[in-house]
């Protein structure tokens, strides 16, 4: 029986931005960029087939704004506009069907390791990663205002390659993580303390985006909730952040948490029960109480009854899938034709693969 009908396949807007269903496809690095950042044809392909398994809206790997914050081998490149061109390959890959396409900018911080980037890892302050062995510099005033242009012009290049957005990634321990932590920035200044000064970068690349490419550019962000860490960030500081963000032109917020540091990321190894898929939509709902703009909720969603119900009862707007779109990237069609209840992934992470990510267990059958 058809699924057509269910909350899950109505659209909904993000800024100016249609998407025809409530079916995100979390931001996932897939390990198929070029040594220097170049996109692939592999990446194109991927989002193509994403597309026309009737996912709603395809959120790239994280693209790195500036070399200093390439996190991971093979990733993919933003920072000039030489990556312009084949950037506008990934987003061509998605034109002719209904699914919408958001670029993902990214700088890694303390969460990268020298060889990656080429020099020494940057942070809002000088906090040991005992997770990476990183000891980062601490950034200089001068150092933040140029990431926020970094980000702005990477913005600019998402626009001009013809994405129907873009995400700002905020989450993870990541720079942009790393500022709104009250663990990783312990600064002084205008850029640290209360959270009105660690949201202070946030506020000012939306700024920045909204200046160079208009308030009818949709711009989305993936924001922590929590750090799993007795001194991180806190639930109702990240929702005061998003609140803070809505006023400046912010369209629709994405919700996870941890970082490489508490030991426990976004991506949890093993099956849950049903009562425990979307392990981050509870605090999802926090921020959907508080916001009126979209709120994309996450976190091991593998039942289509679960996820329906979550979008149902208004705890979030949309529901974020990555691993079970790596096993089948036709998932959400079935979900729709009644031909799959439920999604095959077991959660086993074996997809993240250096060569390029693809499901691990099924290799193994």
């Amino acid at each position: 029986m058809s699924n057509a009908d269910s909350a899950l396949f109505r659209p909904v807007r993000v800024g100016s931005c249609e998407i025809p269903n409530r079916f995100v496809r979390s931001a996932t690095h897939e390990f198929m960029a070029e040594d220097d950042g170049t996109p692939t044809g592999r990446q194109a392909e991927l989002y193509r087939r994403l597309a026309e398994g009737d996912v709603g809206l395809i959120v790239t790997g994280h693209a790195y704004v500036n070399p200093a914050g390439k996190a991971s081998p093979r990733q993919t490149g933003i920072y000039d506009d030489r990556f312009i061109k084949p950037l506008s390959r990934l987003a061509g890959a998605v034109r002719g069907t209904p699914a919408k396409i958001f670029a993902q900018i990214a700088h890694a911080g303390r969460q990268t390791k020298p060889r990656l980037c080429g020099c020494t890892p940057v942070a809002p302050s000088e906090v040991f990663d005992p997770s990476s062995k990183i000891r980062p510099r601490e950034m200089s005033a001068a150092d933040i205002r140029e990431t926020v242009g970094d980000f702005t012009r990477a913005a600019v290049r998402a626009k001009k390659a013809g994405f129907d957005g873009v995400q700002v990634h905020a989450a993870h321990g990541y720079l942009l993580s790393a500022f709104i932590s009250p663990h990783t920035n312990r600064r002084t200044d205008e850029w640290g303390g209360p959270v009105e000064n660690r949201a202070r970068i946030l506020v000012e690349i939306v700024r920045g985006i909204r200046a160079e490419c208009g308030r009818g550019f949709p711009l989305f962000i993936k924001l922590n909730s929590t750090d799993f860490l007795p001194t991180g960030l806190r639930l109702d500081e990240a929702v005061e952040i998003a609140r803070m963000l809505e006023t400046e032109g912010l369209d629709a917020v994405e919700v996870s948490g941890g970082m490489a540091e508490s030991g426990r990321g976004s991506v949890w190894v093993g099956l849950r029960a049903e009562d425990e898929e979307g392990y981050f939509v509870d605090n999802a709902a926090r921020f959907k109480a508080a916001l009126k703009i979209p709120v994309a909720g996450l976190g091991g969603n593998r039942t289509l009854a679960v996820m329906e119900k979550t979008v149902r009862e208004g705890r979030a707007d949309m529901v974020s899938l990555s691993r079970p779109l790596i096993r089948d990237p036709f998932l959400v069609r079935k979900f729709r034709l009644g031909e799959a209840a439920k999604s095959e992934c077991i959660s086993c992470n074996k997809c993240f693969n250096p060569r390029g990510i693809s499901c691990g267990d099924l290799k193994t059958r």
